[in-house]
C-alpha cells in the first residue's frame, strides 16, 4: 500500500527486486500468510513517509532461486523453504520476489503443503519465544488464553512436549481442537478466564502467555513472583507481584535451529498446522476481510502463481 487505511488500500504494485547481500538468500515466494499484524501495519499511520510504499507479511513459503556470499545454512538452488520476514518499507512477505537472511529459513519437510508451511515461522516462534522467556521447569503449570489460536495453539503443543502442566481457555466450539493440542484443563473463554484458573489452582498458575491480549484481567491467574508472557506490549499494572515481559518475535527472526525443529514438529505432525483458505494474491483486500470475521480458524494464505 502507499497509503493507510482498510483492506482496499491493499494493491499490486510493481517494485525493483530486492538487492542480496552476505548470509542471504532470495526467494520465490509461493505462498504468504495473512496474520492481524499485517492489518495493523497497513492501517497504521505514517506521516513521514506519507506515500512510501509498505509491503505488510511476516511469514512465508516458496523456493531458494539465490543463494548469497557467506551463507551458512546447508541450502541449495531449488530447495523449498519457509522462512520468517520482518517488514520495513518495501521489505514484507506479500511480494513475489524477496531476500531474507538464510538463518530466518528452514527447509519444507516433506508432506507440508507450501501453503501449510507458510503458517508456521512467524507463530511458531513466537510460541517457542514465550515459552523460552517463560523458562518454566518440568512438571509446572502453565496457562495460556487465545489457545485456539494460531500462536495459543502452537504454544499448547510445545508447552506439552516441554513436559508442562497446560491450562487453556477454549469457547465451547474450540475445546476439542484445544484439548487434541494436549491441553490438561480447559476453562471457558472471557473475562472470568483468571478466576477459573484460581478455581482450580488456588495459589495461581506458576506461568500464562496471554496470547488473546486479556491484558491486566489474565494477571490474577499467575501466583506472586510467576510470569506473564504478553505479544502487544503490555508491561503490566504498575506493581511487582508477577514479572510481566512482553515479547517481540523479531528477537528470534534468526534463530534458524528453533525454526528448523518447529519444521520438523509440523511435519511429523506434532506441531497442528491450519489453513482457513487460499486466495490469489490479487484478493489480498479479501484475506484482510476475513481477519474481521468471527469464528475463523487457521490463517488465511495468499498464492503467488
Amino acid at each position: 500500500m502507499t497509503r493507510p487505511g482498510g483492506p482496499d488500500a491493499l494493491g499490486e504494485l510493481d517494485l525493483a527486486a530486492e538487492p542480496i547481500g552476505p548470509g542471504q538468500v532470495r526467494i520465490r515466494v509461493t505462498s504468504a500468510t495473512v496474520n492481524p499484524v499485517d492489518a495493523m501495519i497497513r492501517a497504521r499511520p505514517r506521516q513521514d513517509e506519507a506515500d512510501a510504499v509498505r509491503v505488510p507479511g511476516m511469514e512465508v513459503a516458496g523456493v531458494i532461486t539465490e543463494i548469497g556470499p557467506a551463507v551458512d545454512r546447508p541450502f541449495t538452488i531449488g530447495d523449498a523453504v519457509m522462512a520468517i520476514v520482518v517488514p520495513s518499507g518495501e521489505h514484507g512477505g506479500y511480494r513475489a520476489d524477496l531476500v531474507v537472511p538464510a538463518r530466518s529459513v528452514a527447509r519444507i519437510p516433506a508432506g507440508l503443503s507450501h501453503a501449510q508451511a507458510a503458517t508456521v515461522p512467524m507463530n511458531g516462534l513466537t510460541a517457542q519465544l514465550a515459552l523460552d522467556t517463560l523458562a518454566l521447569p518440568a512438571g509446572a503449570t502453565v496457562a495460556v488464553t487465545g489457545a485456539a489460536g494460531s500462536v495459543g495453539g502452537y504454544f499448547v503443543q510445545l508447552a506439552k512436549l516441554a513436559g508442562l502442566v497446560v491450562v487453556a481457555d477454549a469457547t465451547r466450539q474450540d475445546e476439542t481442537f484445544v484439548r487434541d493440542c494436549g491441553a490438561d484443563e480447559i476453562v471457558p473463554r472471557g473475562d472470568d478466564f483468571a478466576a477459573e484458573v484460581r478455581r482450580r489452582h488456588p495459589g495461581g498458575v506458576d506461568g500464562l502467555l496471554d496470547a488473546a491480549a486479556l491484558e491486566a484481567a489474565a494477571l490474577p491467574a499467575v501466583k506472586d513472583g510467576g510470569t506473564v508472557v504478553t505479544v502487544r506490549g503490555y508491561r503490566g499494572d504498575g506493581t511487582d507481584r508477577v514479572r510481566v515481559v512482553p515479547i517481540f518475535v523479531r528477537d528470534y527472526v534468526e534463530a534458524s535451529a528453533e525454526l528448523d525443529r518447529l519444521a520438523a514438529l509440523a511435519g511429523d505432525g506434532r506441531l497442528t498446522v491450519r489453513v482457513a483458505g487460499r486466495l490469489p494474491a490479487a484478493r489480498a483486500a479479501d484475506a484482510h476481510r476475513s481477519l474481521e470475521r468471527r469464528g475463523v480458524r487457521g490463517r488465511f494464505v495468499l498464492r503467488f502463481d
